[in-house]
């Protein structure tokens, strides 16, 4: 994967747009603790990454959840998405929930998970794009987390 560079001159990883996956339960929603060297490393955040060639964003959103905390597909459903847009560069957050008892795991690029209520989520150090979109008035994420 490669960094891409919107219109507005920013940099952005995937040239073709990131995914994340934010699964909500009972007023809560798993966050990922972001490993050290990552870009933005020791920030919260939802497991994603770049999207690879002929994924849809759901496929991008659940591959890169189970390569950093060890989800299966089957265990969540979705139930919508969230796009956000900078410059012609796209991160979709697909909105799902678990189907059962979530076996996770911290892989890789994962220094940690945990199970925070939506109203905890913004006095954790927050990796700066998640925070922007938990933030936004009206954030659909915060909705969908509050909802659940």
């Amino acid at each position: 994967m490669t960094w891409a560079t919107c219109t507005h001159g920013h940099h952005h990883w995937g040239r073709r747009g990131a995914a994340g996956l934010l699964i909500a339960e009972g007023g809560r929603v798993l966050l990922q603790l972001r490993a050290r060297w990552a870009h933005q490393g020791g920030t919260w955040s939802i497991p994603g990454g770049a999207r690879e060639r002929g994924e849809t964003w759901e496929q991008a959103a659940i591959r890169e959840a189970g390569e950093e905390l060890g989800l299966a597909a089957h265990e969540v459903a979705v139930r919508g998405s969230s796009t956000a847009s900078c410059g012609g560069w796209t991160y979709e957050t697909v909105l799902a929930v678990p189907t059962g008892p979530l076996r996770l795991a911290d892989l890789a690029e994962s220094d940690g998970h945990a199970w925070v209520p939506a109203a905890e989520v913004a006095d954790l150090p927050l990796h700066a794009s998640f925070r922007e979109a938990w933030s936004a008035p009206d954030s659909s994420l915060a909705k969908f987390v509050a909802a659940s």
